[in-house]
């Protein structure tokens, strides 16, 4: 199959030198793209260039991204062309800068214009904090026709309220799966679909997992079932 995998975080630039971003190395959307090239399907990886991971890098093609707006505009670009899964993994930042405010001698905030690096010597700044749009809400209506699957990490809520954004990224952005992970859920990955969930031990198994998200000429994906 024709895919594509996103790995890595975006970034937000707050002036030349300095980003706001989300943790991530890229090595769990990187190692996917590498078992879905090794399997013989045409993989596509985004890459954020910030991701630290330095194993190799096995996709058929590698293009590199830097802010959501760059990620979001590699996305969309693909959308004429015949795409038949995509695994969105990046860690897209969650807020971009909004208004900046600096405070004056007598305490009160002004309207603040950054240049291209903001000095330290000007005192205390504030800054707003804007929720970046969801790129994973966008996907269906670029791929009306591609199986699309999502990833939820979650730092709180314990794995009932991991399980439970999952399933809300589900019903929100129209997706056909979505991988829950991180700290809130504990070890391992779930694989959550509108048929039900299954819990994966390790990354291999969730893989092999993945790779049948694609199956041609079915309405929906109803190999997922079984115990949790």
């Amino acid at each position: 199959m024709n895919c594509i995998v996103t790995a890595g975080p975006t970034y937000e630039s707050l002036d030349d030198v300095r980003r706001l971003t989300n943790f991530s190395t890229g090595r769990l959307g990187t190692e996917l793209a590498n078992f879905l090239t090794e399997r013989g399907h045409a993989v596509t990886l985004l890459i954020g260039e910030s991701a630290t991971w330095p194993g190799e890098r096995k996709a058929h093609t590698i293009k590199v991204f830097s802010t959501t707006r760059d990620l979001r505009a590699q996305l969309k670009s693909f959308s004429r062309k015949r795409v038949a899964a995509i695994f969105h993994a990046a860690a897209v930042s969650d807020f971009s800068f909004g208004k900046m405010f600096a405070r004056a001698a007598n305490g009160k905030f002004t309207p603040f214009t950054p240049g291209k690096k903001i000095s330290t010597r000007g005192g205390n700044l504030l800054v707003e904090l804007v929720p970046t749009p969801k790129i994973i809400a966008e996907l269906r209506g670029w791929f009306p026709r591609t199986r699309i699957v999502g990833w939820k990490f979650e730092a709180d809520g314990g794995r009932a309220g991991a399980l439970r954004s999952a399933r809300r990224q589900l019903a929100d952005c129209s997706t056909d799966a979505c991988v829950a992970n991180g700290p809130a859920y504990g070890r391992g990955f779930n694989l959550v679909t509108a048929d039900g969930k299954k819990h994966f031990a390790d990354k291999q198994t969730l893989f092999a997992a993945l790779e049948k998200i694609y199956q041609p000429g079915r309405p929906g994906i109803k190999w997922i079932g079984g115990k949790s």
